[in-house]
């Protein structure tokens, strides 16, 4: 299986080679890294450039954002499945893309575990995201899988169809959303540590991000599942994430 690869960046030269040297070190061959890059004014271009090109393809022009970014890598990408590395987030191993593989023979959604890390350097570990199986009720009771854990296959990725520009934060939900409730396709879990995510991201980064994203998330419900106002998950998806910093503080 061809596993696709979308990497959106913009002046991200602080941490693209994390993330490059993560991608070039899956033990998986039959792989491809699509990099999206918002026209980057840093050196950012120069390092993705030093890599070598068989396994890559390059489009930087200006963009709308990191979701139009990633239309523009759905338009692009030409494996049997595919899915995201931020470009300041690394695979956890030199395996994650051979699971991803595996999990998909048996699925058409595959997505896993993830630790948000203070850095790629000391990989303090500052909360842990791990999988869980989705609940008869799904995105109504709070749960979802980490988008950079979520691969699809290329029928599920056609059927969801583009991320919603309209959501600043949380189109990435709101494309797991439509996959999984809506169209119903069926996932596996990964049950390993799959990426190594760096906390302070478009979502992550403070209260007012949280706060950003909740909201958005809550449209996305009413809007697909016909949640009301106020409903369940707003309540119940937040809390989960306390539980999350709670593991880190335990260790593995």
């Amino acid at each position: 299986m061809k596993v696709s690869v979308l990497t959106v960046c913009r002046n991200s030269a602080a941490t693209i080679k994390h993330t490059i040297d993560s991608f070039f070190a899956q033990e998986h061959e039959d792989k491809e890294l699509i990099v999206i890059d918002g026209a980057s004014t840093d050196e950012t271009l120069s390092i993705i450039r030093s890599y070598p090109q068989d396994r890559m393809v390059i489009l930087s022009e200006p963009d709308r954002g990191m979701y139009d970014g990633l239309n523009k890598g759905l338009r692009l990408y030409t494996g049997d499945a595919v899915g995201v590395l931020n470009s300041d987030d690394c695979y956890h191993d030199p395996f994650a893309l051979s699971r991803i593989s595996k999990a998909l023979q048996e699925a058409d959604v595959a997505h896993g575990n993830l630790d948000f890390v203070e850095n790629h350097l000391t990989k303090r570990v500052v909360r842990r995201w791990r999988a869980t199986p989705k609940p008869s009720k799904g995105f109504r009771t709070g749960w979802m899988p980490a988008h950079p854990t979520f691969y699809v296959k290329r029928t599920v990725a056609d059927t969801v169809g583009a991320f919603d520009l309209e959501l600043k934060v949380a189109s990435d939900y709101d494309w797991m959303l439509r996959a999984v409730e809506l169209f119903g396709f069926r996932s596996v879990i990964v049950d390993q540590v799959m990426i190594d995510m760096m906390q302070g991201g478009k979502s992550t980064k403070g209260i007012r991000s949280h706060l950003a994203h909740n909201i958005e998330a809550l449209h996305s419900r009413r809007k697909w599942l016909g949640s009301g106002p106020v409903d369940y998950a707003l309540v119940a998806k937040p809390a989960r994430k306390v539980g999350q910093f709670i593991a880190a503080r335990m260790g593995p």
